[in-house]
């Protein structure tokens, strides 16, 4: 599902946009966040170097404000029959991936950001990081390391795998 968001994405956007600015935007978006932006990147051809760091920069620069404004923004939609079930459905699907999180902090947080598996992520993370009442000072230690370990997951796959396949 990745992949083809990110073929998607950057199919409409690679001849508009930089590649640089197109690996960001990915990379911030839920869903696709660093995978899909590293995916990217290495399909629009940018050094590793480099694509970390726009990824990395990309996928943290939301976390902060998902720690802070979540909760409050979650109950004022949960005001609105038209915004209920939706946010009701999140937070469900959130808490049901909470329980490693819940029960080794750290630990659970950073295992959870930082293997790049679908529904899981810096932005998940957050989220339910901030429904469990972790303050942001203990929240963004083990997710900016999670992004860290992901960043080097991904590289393998999205760099260093495909360099290894032509090498044969």
């Amino acid at each position: 599902m990745v992949e083809s968001l990110v073929d998607w994405f950057t199919g409409i956007f690679a001849n508009v946009l930089p590649a640089e600015l197109v690996v960001f935007l990915i990379s911030i978006m839920p869903i696709l966040e660093l995978r899909g932006g590293l995916i990217a990147a290495a399909l629009l051809n940018i050094p590793i170097v480099e694509a970390v760091c726009i990824c990395i920069v990309g996928n943290l620069l939301p976390i902060p404000f998902i720690l802070l404004l979540i909760r409050p923004i979650f109950n004022w939609l949960k005001k609105t029959s038209l915004f209920r079930p939706m946010v009701e459905r999140l937070e469900s699907k959130a808490m049901g991936k909470s329980d490693k999180i819940r029960r080794y902090e750290f630990w659970g947080l950073f295992i959870f950001v930082g293997i790049p598996l679908p529904g899981t992520g810096a932005w998940t993370g957050a989220l339910i990081a901030s429904m469990l009442n972790i303050s942001i000072k203990r929240a963004m230690p083990p997710i900016i390391l999670g992004v860290g370990m992901a960043a080097v997951i991904m590289c393998f796959f999205s760099y260093f795998l495909p360099w290894l396949l032509t090498q044969f």
